[in-house]
Parts: C-alpha cells; structure tokens; sequence
C-alpha cells in the first residue's frame, strides 16, 4: 500500500506539478468492468497507475514514453493456486511465470508451515514482498497426510498468525474437509477464525455429492477448484461456489470443461477463474497463465472473458480489485502488451511499474532469496543391512499416478535383489532424522529399476524404491552426499540426479535448467517401467491421505477409508 508521502507525489502528477515515471500512449486496453476494449493513455508512477484516459500529463521531462500503437494491453495475469514446491520455489516459478504475462500469485504455504517456525516463514514472505511481483499466500489448516505430531503443528496460535497477515486471503485448501465434516473442533475453529478475518475458505472436494458440497458450504466454504465434468462445475455454482478450473500436469481438465460450457450456453464465465494447480516444471514449457487463456480462446470463450478469467475474476474474488485485475486509476502498474488479442504471450510485461521483459526480452535481474534458514539436507545417520527388511505380505498398489490400494504381495521379498518380470518393487519410507521407518513392497511404480531415492515427499521424509536393495542403499547415500534431490542408481553407479539443495526438496536453478533435470529423471523412470504421466506427483501422493486408499506416513501404511494404520513404522 502507499503512504501519506507516495500519495502526495502521485497528486502531484496528476496537478501538474511532477512528471510521471511512465506514459504508456496509444494504449488500446481491456477495461475489466466496462468488459471492452477502450483507447487512451496510462500514466505510472512508482508502481502504481495515477490516471487513465485520454488526456496527457502536463509534464512529462524525464518521463519513459512508450507507444503501444497497434498493440493490445490486459491485466497481469493471476494465478490463484499456486503450490510453489513442485521441485521449484516461489522466486523461479514466478521469475519464469513473469515472462509469460503471470506476475501475481496465490501461494500455498503448506512447506514453509510444515517445516520453518512463523517468525522463519514472514522473513520469507518479506524477502519475497520487496521483488517487482504481487505474492499473497493460503493459510493451511491440515497437512494433507498423517504425521505424529499432526494437532501440535497445525495449532490455533500459529494459524491465527498467518490469518493475521494481509497478504494471506484464504484459508484451506481444506484436503481434510471429513475431519470439519465431523465435527473436529480444532478444523472448525481454524475455518471460523478465517472467516473472522475476512478470508475465503478453498474446498477440495473432488467427485463430492451435492449434499457434500452443501454441507460444506455451510461450514464455510467459498470455493473449489475439483471439478472433473461440467455437471460438477454446474452443481458448484448452483451452492454459490467460486470455481476455478483446474489445467495441470495431472488434471489436464479445462479444455473439456470449458468446451462443454460453452457447447451448453452457460454464461457464467464472470463466475469463473483457471488455475494450473501446481503442476510439474516441465507442463509449464507452453506457459502458464497464459496457456490458460489461449486454452480459453481455442474452446469458444470470448477472448475478453478468457482475459478476465485470469485477472479481474481472481481480483474481485479474492477483494483486492482495488489493486489487480483492473487497468484504471489506483491499481498496481501491472500489466501485459500483446501483439494480438487472441495471443496471449506478452511482447512486454510491467508488474509494479518495473518492466520485467521488453520487446520479448527479459530486462530484469530478480536478485535471490537467502534460503539458508531453511536448513540443508544432511541426515545424520546411516541405513544397514538390517534396515532392508521387508516381511508384511500387504502391499501398496498404483492405479494410476496418485491413486492407491491395498494387494497382496506375491513374490519372495527375502532375497537382495528382485527379477525384472513383474512390476513389484521394495518401497521404504525413512522418517528424515533416522528415527524410523515403513517397510513394504509397490507394485505398479517400475519393471527394471535397481535403486531410486528421493528427499522430495509431502513431508520431507526420504522415499526408497527399487528391486535391488544395495542400489536402493547406494541412491540414499548419494542423495545424502549431493545435499537432497532424487538419484537414480544401478549396477553400481549412479545413473541421473536432480539435486535439490534447498531443504531437500526444492532446486534453486531456474525453470529452464530444472524442466531438463526433471525431463531427464522422468525419461530415466520411464525406461524402467514407470508408464504413469507424472512421476513426481506419484512421490508426492505416496503420503497424501485425501486419496484413497492406501497411503505410507509417519505412522506407517494407512487405509484412509477406515482410518486405520495397517502396517505400523518400525522404529529404529
């Protein structure tokens, strides 16, 4: 926001007594209430827009004068569901995002929640505050997963201190919406203080009854962003949900969802909004918001409504139209010159008045984030012989990328190494201080793969998967020794890594160095069986216990429909 000071030199402008920064001239605009394309002159100063229309500031000495004849210009584009720790982190996801016309972002803050102290995390949201970008967060309120000390991480006070920031606009997203669904008091009370601070509660509520979604409407939900079929986005919007339309890596949705909106004459486009939902690096290759709206435009959208769907909807939804979404008089200087309407890819991008790209070049050096506080990956203890014991006859079997259930293992899983003739393969989950672990065997993950290791899970915990247990051995000590990340490792050497300094968890390269690195390690998977979509998603979801049916956590093989551990850890 902007003080007494920074107002008073922005009236100065416009009484004729300062020049602006920048006038952007012959600006033909989209005008997200007029929902029309109109024609004048966008005078900037600092970061914000001080007037628009058709008049000229009286002094412009020293003023950037860009002419946008023959060009269109929208909002920056939003995205409102960002989870930022898809192997990237929230500086290079947005730094490559910028590029592609999306500089403002609602983020997940379930990493920094679950693994720093608040006082860590706001030095981190700060950090990131002082960047040319518009970063706003979610509140979480579960962990998606079962973890030991579940009710002291996730408690009232640390919640409440995340509700309190004016840069957090939601609570949720509510993956354990049974626990407020029966009556968890502690659930209830996070919701009720989110509504309380004037913050939008997000569903997940994926093939959910409509008796579902209007119980949870009850209990405080505002939106949702699971729809699948275009029956469910309509039983969504009948409750007087928010929706937003889901195109990620492992919900590719929205092409089908809006070709079928627009086949059925639905004019509820004002009512909707698009998300790419945290999806891998390598989805992002043809962009981000930007893919969105020109997914928009090819299934029948009105270009102007595909625009706004990825601005001013997001901005209206979330209360902050005041300062996104909208190319007029008070708002941020953010925004996009295009080419072409029906081309969504900037030729320039503005975001807070700083040009991040010119003439399809990038102009800005985004500086870094001081990420040491987040710690290093360096386990200090070591995996033996005995450690490689897996004696329970149940198993976890993939149906798909992130979908599980229980199957009786068929092979002998005494022996040290297993044939190539099936697709069982040794899984280990090893709790990320050594002190224990779940032992059990996957079915479904590969054919031929030695010994796979991964810092990377919803928890931090170390993942193990393969049919030899001295390489599965070897991929944890090089994954150890490399600082975190994935390692690939077979007949004695290392195949591929993808290093993950920061925590273990996240790189530190920009995307394209990272989608590569990722590339590289899926084709790796997939040459030894992995035939799913997304790998990476598969190690996230091996904990994730808003899936069914069977899940490995912190207190060993789970059946979330009965709520029972099956398998407990073992400790060490």
């Amino acid at each position: 926001m902007w003080g007494h000071a920074e107002i008073k030199e922005q009236l100065q402008v416009i009484d004729g007594k300062k020049a602006p920064d920048l006038v952007i001239i012959n600006a033909d605009y989209l005008h997200s209430i007029y929902k029309k394309w109109m024609t004048g002159n966008i005078w900037v100063a600092g970061n914000r827009i001080v007037y628009v229309g058709k008049e000229m500031p009286e002094i412009t000495e020293g003023t950037e004068i860009f002419d946008a004849v023959g060009k269109k210009i929208v909002p920056g584009y939003i995205e409102p569901h960002v989870h930022p720790f898809q192997l990237y982190n929230p500086l290079t996801f947005a730094d490559y995002a910028a590029g592609l016309g999306t500089t403002t972002f609602i983020m997940d803050n379930l990493t920094f929640f679950m693994n720093l102290d608040n006082e860590t995390s706001f030095s981190f949201l700060d950090q990131l505050n002082e960047l040319p970008f518009s970063f706003y967060w979610w509140a979480r309120f579960d962990s998606q997963t079962v973890l030991q000390n579940e009710s002291k991480l996730f408690n009232e006070k640390d919640i409440a201190e995340w509700l309190e920031r004016s840069d957090v606009l939601m609570g949720g997203e509510l993956t354990g919406w049974p626990r407020l669904m029966h009556g968890d008091p502690n659930m209830f009370a996070s919701v009720q203080a989110a509504k309380r601070a004037g913050k939008k509660i997000e569903g997940h509520y994926p093939g959910a009854s409509e008796r579902t979604l209007a119980r949870m409407r009850l209990l405080g939900t505002d939106g949702d962003h699971e729809a699948m079929t275009v029956e469910e986005v309509e039983s969504r919007l009948l409750h007087g949900y928010a929706v937003t339309l889901r195109y990620s890596s492992i919900r590719p949705d929205l092409p089908h969802l809006l070709k079928d909106i627009v086949d059925k004459n639905l004019n509820v486009f004002d009512h909707l909004m698009m998300t790419t939902d945290g999806s891998t690096p390598s989805f992002y290759r043809d962009g981000v918001m930007d893919k969105c709206i020109r997914t928009a435009i090819e299934a029948g959208v009105p270009p102007i409504d595909a625009y706004l769907m990825a601005s001013y909807n997001v901005a209206r939804y979330y209360d902050m139209a005041d300062l996104h979404g909208v190319l007029a008089t008070g708002r941020y200087a953010t925004l996009n010159v295009l080419n072409d309407e029906l081309d969504p890819v900037p030729t320039d991008v503005l975001s807070k008045g700083v040009w991040l790209k010119q003439a399809g070049e990038s102009t800005q050096s985004l500086g870094t984030i001081d990420w040491t506080t987040v710690g290093q990956f360096a386990p200090a203890f070591s995996l033996e012989e005995s450690d490689f014991v897996f004696n329970d006859s149940l198993g976890v079997e993939m149906v798909n990328d992130v979908i599980t259930k229980p199957y009786d293992v068929t092979v002998d899983t005494s022996v040290n190494k297993l044939a190539d003739d099936h697709d069982e393969s040794f899984l280990m989950l090893i709790d990320q201080y050594g002190k224990w672990r779940v032992n059990t065997m996957i079915k479904g993950f590969a054919t031929s793969l030695e010994g796979f290791a991964s810092s990377y899970s919803n928890t931090g915990d170390i993942i193990l998967i393969g049919k030899d247990k001295s390489e599965m051995l070897n991929a944890f000590n090089e994954v150890k020794r490399i600082g975190g990340g994935m390692v690939l490792a077979e007949n004695e050497g290392i195949v591929t890594t993808l290093p993950l300094p920061i925590g273990g968890g996240l790189s530190a390269e920009p995307l394209k160095i990272l989608i590569p690195q990722e590339l590289e390690m899926k084709a790796a998977l997939k040459e030894r069986g992995y035939h799913h979509v997304d790998a990476v998603y598969t190690l996230l979801f091996l904990q994730s216990t808003h899936l069914p049916y069977v899940r490995i956590t912190q207190m060993g093989m789970y059946d979330v429909l009965n709520n029972k551990v099956l398998i407990p850890v073992t400790e060490r």
